[in-house]
């Protein structure tokens, strides 16, 4: 298990970024930055779209251990591709994999108002189920921006991006992704977070994924607010058997971790609170 136990370093450590990779680092620029979060508030238009729209080409992509492929769609609809995997529930290279855990990440990510993970839904190609997840673009992965972490924002975006970074951790944590490396981070000229590849999140355990130093109080309450029945109704379908009675285990690890912190380090110096 060292590759799981490796891979949470990498979020706390920050790496200086240039604006020659494409970021938005000049605060004074005249034209806002790209946002390649476009399914704010047009979720379910998209959703459609990926499920239903004819798939123009499908192409290998030269990353993923379970092959990943991206999907071209007819131009004129709100977006142009899709990445599509068509993974069967199973176990790879000693881990569980499922196409149906892209979907329930999706879908709790909604639930919980996070939007960091792009819109992604079911459907079928030549005869095999599989995930269509919302290509997300403009965007550099932490990996393509050559670090060995998390990007260092500009002052302008800094706190929002620390906020950022803390709620993915949490959303991590809270599903048991077992892979959250530097290719499945992506931040786009907005300093948008943006998490993708999820097909190993939702198995059993309580173990951390992410140290966790600092707590978002909002998306906290809503995790708390979470019990198996709601977790049934939204992501029942997608998940393992019994994973809903997983999530809540984790949920409460992570009630434990807080009320740990808190009571070491006082509520102010755990819980971020932001003026946006």
């Amino acid at each position: 298990m060292a590759h799981r136990l490796r891979l949470p370093r990498f979020l706390a450590v920050s790496v200086a970024v240039t604006g020659a990779l494409g970021l938005a680092l000049d605060a004074r620029q005249a034209t806002p930055p790209a946002n390649a979060k476009i399914w704010v508030g047009r979720a379910a238009e998209i959703e459609d779209f990926l499920r239903t729209t004819p798939i123009v080409k499908m192409e290998d992509l030269s990353v993923g251990v379970t092959h990943p492929k991206k999907a071209t769609l007819p131009p004129g609809g709100p977006v142009p591709y899709f990445a599509w995997k068509a993974i069967p529930a199973a176990r790879y290279s000693g881990f569980w994999e499922s196409y149906l855990s892209e979907i329930a990440a999706y879908e709790l990510d909604k639930l919980l108002q996070l939007n960091m993970v792009p819109p992604t839904v079911e459907r079928e190609y030549k005869g095999e189920k599989g995930a269509a997840v919302m290509w997300a673009s403009p965007t550099k992965s932490f990996r393509d921006l050559g670090g060995k972490g998390a990007p260092e924002a500009p002052p302008i975006y800094a706190a929002a991006w620390a906020k950022q970074i803390v709620e993915a951790k949490m959303f991590d944590n809270l599903i048991n992704n077992l892979d959250p490396n530097l290719g499945n981070w992506l931040v786009d000229p907005a300093w948008n977070l943006i998490l993708i590849d999820h097909t190993r999140a939702f198995t059993g355990g309580t173990k951390m994924i992410h140290e966790m130093t600092h707590i978002d109080p909002d998306l906290w309450a809503r995790m708390r607010a979470l019990d198996e029945p709601t977790i049934h109704a939204a992501i029942g379908k997608w998940l393992i058997r019994g994973g809903e009675k997983t999530i809540i285990e984790r949920r409460d690890k992570m009630q434990q971790i807080i009320d740990t912190l808190v009571k070491t380090r006082g509520a102010d110096n755990v819980f971020i609170r932001t003026h946006e």
